[in-house]
């Protein structure tokens, strides 16, 4: 059977050519199988392949296997809550008939084009790219190892069960939007190590989120203080520390808590475990959103999914603004029941299993950090002059915080590196 066929003839992966990538192969393979190939035909096939693995920094052989590692199909889905042995036979034979038509396609070599473009009296071309971009990703490398494909079953079974397939497999950041997950290749890869000045807030999160990863009982975390202490970075620290581990982090918007529900119902029988992140979470009197949020923080009928935990951080600690006018007073025209508005505003923070607290940085907390971050960053300044120009900044800028250091150093390090280039210049 000629590889055109081949790739036709998947039966359960048939999405690794539902791309740009994808396409551009299929029409190689087209052009290839031809008995008198036009010259303009392949070298457009070439020209469109080289385009489309150029864009993705992959190689083929490697970029057919994140194909495979993000495919979503009936295998992948199943295998991640059923043993592979309480799978349907026939499922099994077709994976591993792919498993083995999938090798072949990815031992396919660029050199069968470039031959062809020759013998054709085309130009000598560049080779198709071969080299491979660093990523944090998890893929199905380990099939490499095999000498045939199909042996490796119970390993790519296992895989997906760490790993998950689909969205899962391809992102670790998610926000929703217009009722879709929407994955972030790319999320703010802050350092747990760049994080200092709250140890014991850090490591009460360490502690429930690795309870959430072991399948413990784990809480709903509020974390509240004052503005730039690093409460969201703490969060969006977890990411890299635990991502390997199967966690996954979901920011909504507190516009779109009233979707909540159709949120948990996408992941909750997913084997990842689940962070929903609301960051600068406060509610307006007349907002109804909050009430979404008490579900889920506490349940209703449907209890919350085992694998998702709440994270918010804001900066106030009762999240629904109270004023005077909402307590009660002796007039006529009063809710006879009154306190109970006033008792049901103020519950939301309570559903919070764990409040974190972040006080304002005091000059030893802010100095802390800000010495720690210049020795990441490798400054060249002595420490009586560091401290005085940190004392400075946070005193013309935004007083003392984390986030204030943070802004400090990377002021300091640009005009530094600036100073240095200048010197070099002149």
């Amino acid at each position: 059977m000629i590889l055109e066929q081949q790739a036709a003839s998947l039966l359960l992966y048939s999405s690794v050519w539902e791309d740009e990538v994808g396409q551009a192969f299929l029409s190689v393979l087209n052009v290839l199988q031809q008995p008198e190939p036009d010259l303009s035909q392949v070298l457009w096939a070439y020209g469109q392949l080289f385009k489309a693995l150029s864009a993705t920094q992959h190689s083929w052989p490697d970029y057919l296997l994140k194909r495979m590692s993000d495919s979503d199909n009936p295998f992948t889905l199943q295998v991640q809550h059923h043993p592979l042995e309480q799978l349907p036979a026939e499922l099994l034979e077709a994976v591993r008939y792919d498993l083995k038509t999938l090798q072949q396609l990815w031992q396919w070599s660029p050199e069968d084009l470039t031959q062809a473009i020759d013998q054709l009296g085309g130009p000598a071309l560049p080779p198709l790219p071969s080299t491979t971009q660093t990523d944090t990703a998890q893929t199905v490398s380990f099939l490499q190892e095999y000498d045939h494909w199909a042996e490796a079953l119970p390993a790519l079974a296992e895989y997906h069960r760490q790993v998950g397939c689909g969205l899962m497999a391809q992102y670790r950041a998610f926000s929703w939007h217009e009722g879709q997950l929407q994955g972030h290749r790319y999320p703010d890869g802050i350092a747990m190590d760049a994080l200092v000045g709250y140890e014991d807030q850090r490591d009460q999160l360490l502690k429930n989120t690795e309870a959430l990863l072991r399948g413990y009982p784990a809480l709903n975390i509020l974390l509240y203080g004052s503005r730039g202490a690093g409460k969201s970075a703490l969060i969006k620290a977890l990411l890299p520390l635990y991502g390997n581990r199967g966690l996954r982090l979901i920011e909504v918007r507190k516009s779109a808590l009233i979707e909540l529900p159709q949120i948990l119902a996408q992941i909750q029988n997913c084997p990842q475990k689940f962070i929903i992140f609301v960051d600068d979470l406060s509610f307006e009197e007349d907002e109804e959103s909050y009430k979404a949020l008490k579900v889920v923080l506490e349940g209703n009928v449907a209890a919350r999914p085992d694998n998702v935990i709440v994270y918010a951080t804001s900066n106030r600690r009762h999240l629904i603004r109270e004023f005077f006018d909402d307590r009660p007073r002796p007039q006529d025209s009063d809710e006879i029941h009154s306190w109970d508005t006033v008792q049901e505003k103020l519950s939301l923070s309570d559903r919070f299993g764990l409040t974190l607290t972040f006080t304002p940085a005091n000059q030893e907390t802010y100095l802390k950090m800000v010495f720690h971050l210049s020795g990441q960053a490798k400054l060249a300044l002595s420490a009586e002059d560091l401290k005085f120009r940190a004392l400075q900044w946070a005193t013309r800028h935004n007083g003392r915080s984390g986030r204030t250091a943070r802004q400090f150093i990377d002021f300091l390090q640009a005009e530094l590196a600036l100073a240095t280039d200048m010197g070099d210049l002149s």
